[in-house]
Formats: structure tokens, C-alpha cells, sequence
């Protein structure tokens, strides 16, 4: 059956394995999406830029210039579409120079077609706001405009540095986000200080929003970064 909250959704999926293409195209245009396939990394960046899709499945190894380039290329561009690499590596240094290069996360081949999907839906959702523009996860709230947050019932106070690591962790749910985006996003492109840092507010924030019992939301991926998810 589509699913039917994303079937307008167009995804482009560059990949030069014509059988993994072909399968692609076929198991997602059933999902209800429309489908468009390039297989080469020129014409994908191309295709990326002039077809404005919702989100892109990007193989690391491509003809032309390679996935990374590809994503790379599109960051400096600013275009910020959901970026999902397929790659045969699984080492943390791939999954680092995967999310480095802009990409949002990664599956790794040969990978089952229900994982790849479920990352599409959260992929293709954008972050939950309530009806006066507040950020909304599970239980967890912040609002944009007093920069206060909430947890449950019970008031957050945070320092300016905490507000915005938090903000950043919300505006991207269920996305692994790398030590260094988290440092080019939080602390500016030209942070010089002790890379620490970022481990330091990490913690202060789970005291200060789990520090009652409450069940953990920042989950650390091991070697990447962190991620905001139940």
C-alpha cells in the first residue's frame, strides 16, 4: 500500500548499480513516491539542483564524481535535502566522512528494504511544531520565542549555549548529527576551542532535561555524534 502522508514526495536516487536502480525505482514508486534515477555523480548533482527533490539516496561509489562529492557540492550550493549515502563500508571512519560531507545518515549494503524505508518516512517529516511555532519532542518542548523549554509539565532553564544545542538537536530529530556539524552549527565555522566542548553541554543538557527520572532522548552514536530520538 502507498503511504499515503508522503505519496507526492519525490525521491531521487542516484546509483549506477543498474540492478539495485532498477529495484529501487520499482519498491519505492509502490510506496507511492515518485521516483527519478541517475547513474552517474555529474548528472546526479545536476539532477539534485534542478529537480528540487524531497530527498536523495546516494551511492558512495559513482561514476563521474563520487557520493561524497556529490553532497558536498550541494552543501556549498546551500540546497539542504535530506541526504541518505548507500555505501559498502561500515568502518566509523566512512559513516565520519559521510556525515562531514553533509549527508544526513547512511545505509550500509547490502541493507534490508524495510530499514531503508522507516529512514525515508523520518527523513521526509519535518520537525513537529505545535500551533504557536514551539518545537515539539515527545514530552520535550522548546519555544523559539521566550527560548524557554519544558519537560512534561516541569520548566528547563537553559544558558544561551545550551538553548542553541538543544534547538539544533529538535530542528533535526532522528538524525545523527557529527561532532563537527554539531561544531559548525552551535559554535561557528571559525570555533578554535577545545572540540570537548560539545561532550561538556552534552552533558549539562541530559542533567538538566533527564535529570528527574525522566527517560533519555540525546543518544550517543559511538565515534559519530549524537542523535535526538526515543
Amino acid at each position: 500500500m502507498p503511504e499515503p502522508e508522503f505519496s507526492s514526495a519525490h525521491i531521487l536516487v542516484i546509483e549506477d548499480e543498474a540492478k539495485l536502480a532498477r529495484f529501487l525505482e520499482t519498491e519505492l514508486a509502490h510506496k507511492g513516491y515518485r521516483v527519478s534515477v541517475v547513474g552517474d555523480g555529474t548528472a546526479g548533482l545536476a539532477a539534485a539542483r534542478d529537480q528540487n527533490p524531497d530527498l536523495v539516496l546516494l551511492d558512495w561509489l559513482l561514476p563521474g564524481i563520487s557520493g561524497l562529492e556529490v553532497c558536498r557540492q550541494l552543501r556549498l550550493m546551500g540546497n539542504r535535502v535530506p541526504v541518505v549515502l548507500m555505501t559498502a563500508g561500515d568502518e566509523v571512519a566512512d559513516r565520519v566522512a559521510g556525515l562531514d560531507a553533509g549527508a544526513d545518515d547512511y545505509v550500509v549494503k547490502p541493507f534490508s528494504l524495510q530499514e531503508l524505508l522507516a529512514r525515508i518516512r523520518i527523513y521526509l517529516q519535518h520537525p513537529k511544531r505545535s500551533s504557536n511555532g514551539q518545537l515539539v519532542f515527545m514530552d520535550l518542548t522548546l519555544d523559539p520565542v521566550t527560548r524557554q523549554a519544558t519537560r512534561g509539565e516541569r520548566q528547563v532553564e537553559l544558558t544561551a549555549k545550551e538553548y542553541d544545542l538543544l534547538r539544533y538537536l529538535m530542528e533535526h530529530p532522528r538524525q545523527v548529527l557529527s561532532r563537527q556539524q554539531i561544531l559548525e552549527h552551535v559554535w561557528g565555522y571559525d570555533f578554535t576551542g577545545d572540540s570537548n566542548i560539545i561532550e561538556v553541554y552534552i552533558r549539562y543538557l541530559r542533567l538538566k532535561i533527564e535529570g528527574q527520572g525522566e527517560k533519555r532522548l540525546i543518544q550517543t552514536v559511538r565515534g559519530v555524534g549524537y542523535v535526538l530520538r526515543e
